[in-house]
């Protein structure tokens, strides 16, 4: 593709996005501290789902100092039933650490803090630093392999990612994942809708993934269960299993992962509670 269509099909995009943009409290936001609560949350949970959530927590703790000098069982208490409750653990382990030795501006040195992948450490870089970064995320992965009529990943899917990115780049990135959630879907993409269809193969290319096992009566149920009925107080191991009503032997297993994890602590007494 040539230089010329790519810089088409990039302003095509952008001023769809401009014009369409959806809105979210994090939108427009410079605050790496805000951006990353936001990009932790959204991992494997819906925009709007998160919307409420992000709210309240960022009311409630404002700062990454805020957050760092809370205990854990409150920080929980905000972050139950968004799901995935090691990543608040994660995320205030993250806090703990900018707030004493500051910021990485870097993919690089994002990535190495704790629960930051790949994708959310571009998304921080990106959109709190003004690095020049592509954000790859599933939406990125359709549009791309989309737009180029093959099925992208890995080293390819970034190689790509960087050779199409646009400028600026914390509102192409945008724009890719916008197009991606509202117009080009996994499944019945609205075509007719795109703004930048005439520079795209077709949508045959991508193959969408498996859906994730059902949520009622799974692990993940179990665990989120769990730290609920902890974040209301101290508990046994008998008690738990009433208060959730999954069987005992299901909730002593999960209870040693969520030890492991190290969301829970255990006393000489077999009493569970959140961790400090």
């Amino acid at each position: 593709m040539t230089l010329l269509v790519e810089q088409e099909r990039n302003g095509a995009l952008l001023a769809w996005y401009r014009a369409e943009q959806r809105s979210f409290p994090w939108r427009g936001e410079s605050d790496p501290y805000k951006i990353l609560v936001s990009e932790v949350m959204l991992q494997q949970t819906q925009a709007s789902r998160v919307i409420p959530f992000y709210e309240r927590f960022v009311d409630s703790f404002p700062t990454a100092a805020d957050l760092a000098s809370a205990d854990l069982r409150d920080v929980l208490a905000f972050w139950t039933g968004l799901g995935y409750n090691s990543r608040a653990l994660r995320l205030r382990e993250t806090a703990r650490i900018v707030s004493r030795d500051g910021w990485p501006t870097t993919t690089a040195g994002l990535v190495e803090l704790p629960g930051i992948g790949p994708y959310t450490a571009a998304a921080v870089a990106s959109f709190a630093f003004g690095r020049r970064v592509a954000t790859v995320d599933t939406n990125m992965r359709r549009v791309l392999s989309r737009w180029h009529g093959e099925s992208l990943s890995g080293p390819a899917l970034r190689t790509v990612a960087a050779d199409d990115l646009g400028d600026p780049a914390a509102e192409w990135n945008q724009a890719v994942m916008d197009l991606g959630a509202t117009r080009c879907l996994p499944r019945n993409p609205d075509c007719a809708g795109c703004p930048v269809c005439q520079w795209c193969v077709g949508p045959d290319s991508y193959r969408p993934p498996t859906p994730q096992g059902r949520f009622e009566g799974s692990a993940r149920q179990l665990r989120g269960a769990i730290v609920r009925s902890l974040v209301g107080g101290a508990a046994t191991e008998q008690e738990i299993a009433r208060q959730t009503g999954f069987p005992a032997k299901d909730v002593k297993s999960a209870l040693a992962d969520l030890s492991d994890e190290g969301l829970v602590t255990v006393d000489g007494e077999g009493t569970y509670r959140i961790a400090e």
